[in-house]
């Protein structure tokens, strides 16, 4: 039986169905790739990008260099082991980056069923069927195979359009889980340096206890021998209430911390091992950023922005391919195989049957809907132009927000080391005067507090400039390529 009506049909023996299909789908591949491409072809766009990144170094400007400090691999930047041990497991374990490798797997299959819409579509059947005729005494056992073809021509590229929409969809997703690892590696290292910070400013708080614990003894001694007064020990337990006070803070921020870095490594709240503290962490003599031109081409998350792009460019021409006319091939062959027994006598059949035919689709009136089609692509295309734009604007802007402020931080460090230096010699003197019966405890009082505070502020300022170090290593786009 002939499923096609009206279409040629020609019978053939069994043997030759096969070698039939395997031509077919031989010419109708070949068809396809006399077809043009409509739709604009991609070419980047020209982005104007600074021929220098913006610093407040006063000789930064005539400074050009081709190193960068993104090019190092990320445990070239951070020496700490206990930190490359953690940054190991986060990229092995955390869930979001398994969830983007999944994205890009589920891209990847999206890829191959976009592509197979440019191959023939072939499907076989096959049905048995058997049983008694009781008029002529005779049984029978028909066996019937076929198998049809269909092909849609790409004449328009409408399909090789949609095959590159989606191969740069895929691109587009490894290029956000780059961004996700670049994020990852600094967000543990930025976590890891507060924590240290915090590390150190409770070794501070303790060490300021220990201190001001022997103070009031010592002032209480001085009460009892007449020297000192009520005032002077209450004044003294002041510093050490600030202190006590402090300690149960700063040990809720270290656990909350601990917790975070945690989550990031894919394991559950639990204490994290520290390396070495944050006053022995090695900073690196000199950071270059590199040339200007090249954040282009080291930051994924500006990758991505421009593999959307493309795939925004090619659904252009998908959606202007839609004009045209359609055509699909189709063609369909099989043969029925059957014995049958009658007066004693066996017999057997054999029939082959084939057939081909061709389908045109034309658009004639859609209400609209193939030109709303058409703007809607080309207006997704400018929003991907725009925000591939914006990538690349946001990108020098956290370059340049990362070097001042890795510049500034490392100033106020600098400054603030001189400041608790000067504040430990001004209670040193202080203690001295008091002893003496020179000034007032509270002299003595003011100088402690001072210098508690100002050692907490460099404990702070050292890890504002670690991660400040960490920021510039990120705006950079550095570390993911390896």
């Amino acid at each position: 039986m002939n499923p096609f009506k009206g279409q040629s049909e020609k019978r053939l023996p069994g043997s030759r169905i096969m070698r039939f299909a395997e031509l077919a789908v031989g010419a109708l591949t070949v068809g396809s790739l006399a077809g043009c491409l409509v739709g604009p072809n991609y070419h980047r766009p020209n982005v104007q990008s600074p021929t220098n990144f913006r610093t407040l170094a006063p000789d930064a400007q005539t400074q050009v260099q081709t190193s960068s400090y993104a090019d190092l691999p990320w445990w070239e930047v951070f020496h700490d082991p206990k930190l490359q041990e953690l940054i190991r497991t986060a990229l092995k374990r955390n869930y979001d980056l398994q969830i983007a490798t999944e994205r890009i797997n589920a891209a990847r299959a999206q890829l191959i069923v976009t592509r197979s819409s440019l191959f023939p579509q072939v499907a076989g059947d096959a049905s048995f069927s058997g049983g008694k005729e009781p008029t002529f005494q005779s049984t029978y056992n028909i066996l019937t195979l076929t198998a049809d073809a269909a092909f849609q021509l790409d004449l328009f590229g409408k399909l090789r359009r949609a095959t590159q929409a989606s191969r740069a969809e895929l691109l587009a997703t490894e290029d956000a889980k780059q961004t996700l690892i670049l994020t990852l590696v600094s967000d543990i290292a930025a976590d890891y340096y507060t924590l240290l910070q915090l590390d150190l400013q409770l070794k501070i708080t303790h060490e300021t206890v220990v201190t001001q614990t022997d103070s009031i003894k010592l002032t209480n001694y001085r009460l009892q021998n007449g020297v000192a007064t009520k005032l002077d020990v209450l004044q003294a337990q002041q510093v050490l209430d600030t202190a006590n006070a402090q300690i149960p803070d700063l040990e809720r921020l270290i656990a909350q911390e601990e917790n975070a870095i945690s989550i990031l490594i894919g394991d559950y709240p639990e204490a994290v091992q520290r390396g070495l503290p944050l006053i022995e962490q090695a900073l690196p003599p000199e950071v270059p950023p590199g040339l200007p031109s090249t954040l282009i081409e080291r930051r994924p998350d500006i990758h991505e922005a421009e593999h959307v792009l493309v795939a925004t460019n090619a659904e252009i021409g998908v959606a202007k391919a839609q004009f045209f006319p359609q055509i699909a091939l189709t063609g369909s062959g099989g043969g029925a195989f059957g014995r049958s027994s009658a007066f004693s006598s066996l017999m057997d059949t054999h029939l082959g049957i084939w057939s081909y035919g061709a389908q045109v689709s034309q658009p004639i009136f859609t209400g609209g809907a193939l030109s709303g089609n058409l703007r809607l692509a080309e207006s997704e295309n400018k929003q991907a132009l725009i925000a591939y734009r914006q990538s690349i604007q946001r990108a020098f802007g956290d370059v340049s927000d990362a070097l001042i402020g890795y510049q500034k931080y490392h100033e106020v460090r600098l400054r603030q080391q001189d400041t608790v230096a000067d504040l430990q010699e001004t209670v040193r003197i202080s203690k001295v005067r008091y002893q003496g019966g020179t000034t007032t405890y509270l002299e003595v009082l003011d100088g402690q507090r001072s210098l508690y505070s100002a050692e907490l502020t460099l404990a702070e300022a050292r890890g504002d400039e670690y991660r400040s170090l960490v920021q510039l290593y990120k705006a950079l786009g550095g570390g993911w390529q390896k």
